[in-house]
């Protein structure tokens, strides 16, 4: 299939439902403290990442396992209402995956612990079922909340079709060093990047090291999101900063980096060039913080691109 055949996004990843909790800090183990606030909602960072895509315009397609359950009901709904088409197998012996997040209530920094579920079960060959649907996609996305295998199968079916990849190692945990090599953007946060690299992004500078480390590694393009610092496109040939700016005030950056890759996702696929892309999911992100949630918060296309007129 040539690139010019291909079309929209197919992203693996897990779906849990989001048990959100407001509060000034986390409690000590033997403390009941009280919170400020209570949502529970669609999350998981694959379909964050869909839901976003999505939203920003681009034709996706969503790769995951869900349980029969109300909380697997919610996810066909999230993806449904967002536009993205559900590649879902519902199996019996595993729940939904669920996610307690805390935020704070005061400056909006989160903590997360995340339990996959039924998505803790995709497999290598529950990818190969799924192939046309990759090799048919320009961008394919995944992260490691799903097992390593199923993740670096999906990206050696992207690699061999041809089909842009985007390997967001998140949560970060050790993986084969082959996945590097399938990555054309391999796209940490700042803690996942000092992780990875032994080399903390605390500065434009620092992050250009850790970008360099992870081109050693066999990326094509280091993509590492800076929280409040931005986001750096960094490969042998160009080193892009782009400054992080808000729509409003920062009031949850829950979902934040799933925004950023989602609008950079379906930018790619609509022929921006990466750094286009980047600012499209850089402003993504930057309305996603000025709203509660994560799947909530994802703007439209027309949201986005009023934002970057303005």
């Amino acid at each position: 299939m040539t690139d010019t055949q291909k079309s929209g996004v197919a992203i693996l990843g897990i779906f849990a439902v989001d048990v959100t909790f407001l509060a000034p800090r986390l409690p000590n183990i033997g403390e009941t403290l009280a919170g400020s606030g209570f949502v529970m909602g669609p999350g998981g960072k694959g379909s964050n990442q869909a839901v976003a895509a999505a939203r920003a315009g681009g034709d996706v397609r969503f790769i995951t396992k869900i349980g029969k359950d109300t909380f697997g009901d919610i996810g066909l709904k999230t993806w449904a209402e967002a536009g993205a088409t559900a590649r879902v197998q519902r199996i019996d012996s595993h729940p939904t995956g669920s996610a307690f997040i805390f935020v704070n209530d005061t400056n909006g920094q989160n903590a997360i612990i995340v339990y996959a579920g039924a998505s803790g079960t995709l497999s290598p060959a529950d990818l190969d079922l799924e192939k046309e649907t990759i090799a048919s996609s320009k961008v394919f996305v995944t992260q490691l909340e799903q097992p390593v295998d199923a993740a670096l199968r999906g990206l050696q079916i992207a690699r061999a079709a041809g089909t842009i990849t985007v390997f967001n190692p998140a949560p970060a945990a050790a993986f084969p060093d082959e996945l590097y090599r399938l990555s054309d953007y391999i796209a940490p946060n700042e803690t996942e990047a000092a992780m990875l690299t032994g080399i903390a992004p605390g500065t434009v500078d620092d992050a250009r090291k850790a970008g360099d480390a992870l081109l050693a590694k066999g990326a094509k393009n280091a993509l590492i999101t800076l929280g409040g610092n931005g986001v750096l496109l960094h490969n042998a040939t160009q080193s892009v900063h782009l400054p992080a700016r808000a729509a409003g005030e920062v009031i949850d950056t829950t979902g934040a980096g799933d925004a950023f890759l989602g609008g950079f996702a379906a930018a790619l696929s609509k022929g921006s060039d990466p750094v286009e892309a980047a600012r499209y999911g850089s402003a993504t992100a930057g309305i996603s913080v000025t709203r509660r949630g994560a799947a909530a918060s994802m703007p439209t296309a027309a949201e986005i691109e009023a934002f970057l007129a303005s």
